[in-house]
């Protein structure tokens, strides 16, 4: 029996994918969260094979719940079931540890697969995500954005500052020294062309690495 934990912020969401998932056999819903710091603590108490996680609710920034639940619980699937269809949530889900990726716009039947193919340790993504990640290897390299010259971990930081957090907080998130996130931090004020914090983080939000 594949256990699977839900967070949504929408009860009347989690209630129709506990009755889809209670129904199809082989998995059932162990525990609900409603926001991000619930689903961590939920899944540290219940160790669920497979978490559904939706990116945008409230409390904290959903890629960092699944870097956080990814780091912690490296055997537990991810998937991200979400409204966003937009290439970079696709890119950054992947890159936060996601193994998975479908739409709300998706079939019921796409979201029973996805989980099972996770849990199996494979990857899904549902036809408006792949669309969307065609899109991005489509362009060509004068159509590139900012993004795409950042790394993963820079990618991380930036969100991280865009935040609020403090070096000393994103160091010991991601295991790194105050002084490595200050390198970071500069490189990316270089790479962007910016002059300080508010301005990463006003990049951050046009670019939706957070939500406003």
């Amino acid at each position: 029996m594949i256990r699977v934990l839900l967070a949504d912020d929408h009860s009347i969401v989690r209630d129709g994918l506990r009755r889809l998932i209670d129904g199809a056999g082989d998995m059932a819903v162990v525990a609900e969260a409603a926001d991000g710091r619930e689903a961590i603590r939920k899944a540290d108490e219940t160790r669920p094979d497979v978490v559904v996680v939706d990116i945008s609710m409230p409390g904290m920034d959903g890629l960092e719940v699944v870097e956080r639940i990814h780091g912690a619980l490296p055997k537990t699937a991810i998937l991200v079931l979400t409204m966003h269809e937009e290439e970079q949530y696709v890119v950054r889900a992947f890159g936060a540890g996601a193994g998975g990726y479908i739409t709300k716009r998706a079939a019921a039947d796409q979201l029973i697969r996805a989980i099972r193919r996770v849990h199996g340790g494979g990857r899904y993504l549902s036809d408006e995500a792949a669309e969307a990640l065609a899109r991005r290897m489509g362009k060509g390299p004068s159509d590139r954005t900012a993004l795409d010259a950042l790394s993963t971990r820079e990618i991380q930081v930036l969100r991280a500052l865009a935040l609020g957090r403090s070096n000393r907080e994103i160091a010991e998130g991601y295991a790194i020294s105050p002084k490595t996130v200050d390198t970071y931090r500069f490189r990316l004020l270089k790479k962007l062309g910016l002059r300080n914090n508010a301005e990463l983080t006003r990049f951050a939000i046009q670019n939706r690495i957070v939500e406003p």
